[in-house]
């Protein structure tokens, strides 16, 4: 069994210890598959997570075991970014610049990237809205892909272009390039606008916060609020899924196990980068913040927020619906 061998990532040889290493137990995966899966698809990879503040789910074990997350910069890592979480804790975090990087973090057992929605050069600023939707139990993927087929025309009609990819689990991320102009609250807010238009619309889809009232695709509007990520596109999920770009003409035959580790390479030698393209894009917010307004004027205020951020102005109980009223 080797104890190291040299992944090439555009020109540059990155270590690979143990990489026979079994990662996925069930398929017989290694952590070699991983690193030469980053290298392959490394430049559409990086386009994802280059210059933002990076999280490390580090799978250490293999799929069998549990993941843990690492948000503060590890060891070994090239480049890093001062930045300050929403407890108001300041941090540093990894941030990937090249497709070394991103082959490097498979070195660290990592399979999906998970990067802040904004860049190192302007924090503050998303350039970045993040639709995350994701079916409840009782309903599947053919959900997701009606509830889809609705934030399209709704993204059509504010004038902004979605760019969509499987999860690598059960659902859809549709990723919305932004000027870098506007905070993590207002993002939030007219990803919440656009989810509530969605809800009207199109009976399958839920903004309901609390589980217990869920039903259909819920539609996780806070994965906009500063320091929440999600996987980025190409990264490898725990399910051996690739969270795989398509465009919006294949929505109707896309699937949510479309590509594996290994199909996946079949997929790239047949249409490369689908994301490329995304960097020159730079969408305007305000027909999406109008109707923000318009929910406020008509009594539609925020909705809860993630358990440890700091209340919010306007939002509601942040308690469960079964445990207010038992108060």
């Amino acid at each position: 069994m080797a104890t190291e061998t040299f992944v090439d990532a555009t020109g540059v040889p990155v270590r690979i210890s143990s990489p026979d290493k079994i990662v996925f137990p069930d398929q017989g995966w290694t952590k070699l598959d991983v690193a030469e899966h980053f290298a392959m698809c490394g430049e559409g990879a990086l386009r994802g997570v280059y210059d933002r503040p990076t999280m490390l789910k580090r799978w250490t074990k293999g799929v069998g075991g549990e993941p843990f997350y690492v948000k503060r910069v590890p060891k070994g890592a090239r480049s890093q970014v001062d930045v300050v979480f929403p407890s108001a804790r300041p941090g540093r975090m990894f941030l990937p610049l090249e497709v070394q990087d991103v082959v490097w973090l498979a070195q660290m057992n990592s399979l999906d990237l998970h990067p802040w929605n904004a860049r190192a050069s302007d924090l503050d600023h998303p350039d970045e809205l993040r639709i995350d939707l994701d079916p409840t139990d009782n309903h599947d993927f053919d959900a997701v892909i009606d509830v889809t087929h609705t934030i399209h025309e709704i993204l059509d009609e504010l004038g902004l272009v979605g760019w969509p990819k499987t999860s690598g689990s059960r659902g859809i991320h549709i990723t919305v390039r932004l000027e870098p102009v506007w905070t993590y609250y207002a993002v939030r807010r007219a990803c919440l606008a656009i989810a509530r238009e969605t809800e009207r619309r199109n009976p399958l889809a839920t903004t309901a916060w609390w589980k217990e009232e869920r039903d259909g695709v819920f539609i996780d509007y806070n994965q906009n609020a500063r320091d929440k990520t999600v996987a980025s596109a190409y990264s490898v999920r725990h399910t051996g899924w690739v969270s795989t770009p398509f465009v919006w003409g294949e929505l109707h035959e896309t699937s949510s196990d479309m590509f594996n580790l290994m199909t996946f390479k079949d997929r790239w030698a047949d249409v490369g980068d689908i994301t490329e393209g995304i960097d020159t894009a730079a969408d305007d917010l305000t027909a999406a913040l109008a109707w923000v307004e318009r929910d406020e004027a008509n009594g539609i205020g925020d909705a809860p927020w993630p358990p440890h951020y700091p209340k919010m102005p306007g939002e509601p109980p942040r308690v469960q619906p079964s445990k207010r009223k038992m108060e």
